[in-house]
């Protein structure tokens, strides 16, 4: 069974809480330059919040071995991405370092206390937005194995919640090899956060191939799919917009994929063109091939409507269905 996380103590639901509708106004209101963030956006004014209509940005960035500089550059894109009004912003897969594994077990870090998820964090809390961390290499105590890890947090700053990766990329695609577990082990449960009101089933990458976790998420109450992603080019050209509509269309759901984009490994470059998708298939946005910011607002009467129109969900015999007990 999934996850589904509350964590701590009782606290207002966000978008209601006072202390979370004056940040919000406040940050919508004050110049970016007033927070010490970048102003190439501009400064523009956004509605307050509803919980049926948010607006989701996708960071697409070009990470490499060079930690600091990519936290440096992903506080300067999600910053943009909070000046246009999201109200949850997506990172991609390890947006904080991108090597070989060597690189990762020498830069993995734990959740509590590392410079990453405390980077997230004030991130979030300054900007007044949720965001989803895409994937970083997290260090777990009594584990030889790292894990491939989805931290949320609220616009408080605050860990809400926590996925592990569970499928492991160890494939040949392009002639090049990738063994995700020798650093790696896979994670054990799926996970629905909920935060802005709304429930986001949590995956990463490779976990887009296997439709049975996305429709587990969606029986959870998942209304929006995260799909952070470091796509390899071949296999992105023929197959990435392919799988990302397919899970939206089948679970009547949005969908956010952001991704990385360019020479992020020497020989080995990533895909980028990270989309959001509706629960009809449609492409809401697109980022070009090179690191930018994209944003959709997404509303919840569009899937409550396909999905009382086209009742597939509904429609399931899920005593018919049964589990093969021979593997391939």
């Amino acid at each position: 069974m999934s996850r589904l996380f509350h964590i701590g103590v009782p606290r207002f639901e966000l978008g209601t809480s006072p202390t979370r509708t004056e940040r919000a106004t406040r940050l919508r209101h004050t110049p970016n330059s007033a927070l010490g963030y970048p102003t190439d956006c501009g400064d523009r004014d956004y509605p307050q919040r509803m919980a049926d209509r948010i607006r989701v940005a996708c960071v697409q960035m070009t990470s490499r071995r060079d930690k600091a500089a990519n936290l440096e550059r992903a506080q300067s894109l999600v910053a943009r991405a909070a000046s246009t009004g999201a109200d949850i912003v997506v990172l991609p897969e390890k947006w904080n370092l991108i090597g070989s594994a060597d690189d990762y077990r020498a830069a993995a870090e734990p959740l509590d206390g590392g410079p990453s998820t405390e980077a997230m964090a004030t991130w979030a809390r300054t900007l007044g937005v949720t965001l989803v961390g895409g994937s970083i290499t997290e260090q777990r105590d009594g584990h030889e194995k790292l894990s491939n890890t989805s931290c949320v947090f609220d616009a408080e700053g605050e860990l809400v919640a926590v996925y592990r990766k569970i499928h492991l990329f160890d494939v040949e695609v392009g002639g090049a090899v990738y063994r995700e577990s020798e650093a790696e082990e896979p994670g054990t449960e799926p996970v629905v956060a909920h935060v802005e009101g709304w429930n986001i089933g949590l995956t990463v990458c490779y976990d887009v191939r296997f439709p049975e976790l996305y429709r587990i998420l969606a029986l959870e109450g998942a209304e929006l799919a995260t799909v952070p992603a470091h796509f390899t080019t071949p296999t992105g050209k023929d197959h990435w917009h392919v799988l990302l509509r397919a899970r939206a269309i089948e679970n009547q759901y949005f969908v956010a994929a952001a991704g990385q984009v360019g020479e992020t490994i020497a020989g080995k470059p990533a895909y980028g063109r990270s989309l959001i998708v509706d629960p009809w298939g449609i492409v809401l946005a697109q980022a070009p091939d090179e690191e930018s910011v994209v944003t959709a607002e997404i509303d919840r009467a569009r899937m409550r409507d396909i999905r009382a129109k086209l009742p597939s969900l509904a429609n399931r015999q899920a005593d018919a269905y049964q589990w093969p007990t021979t593997s391939l």
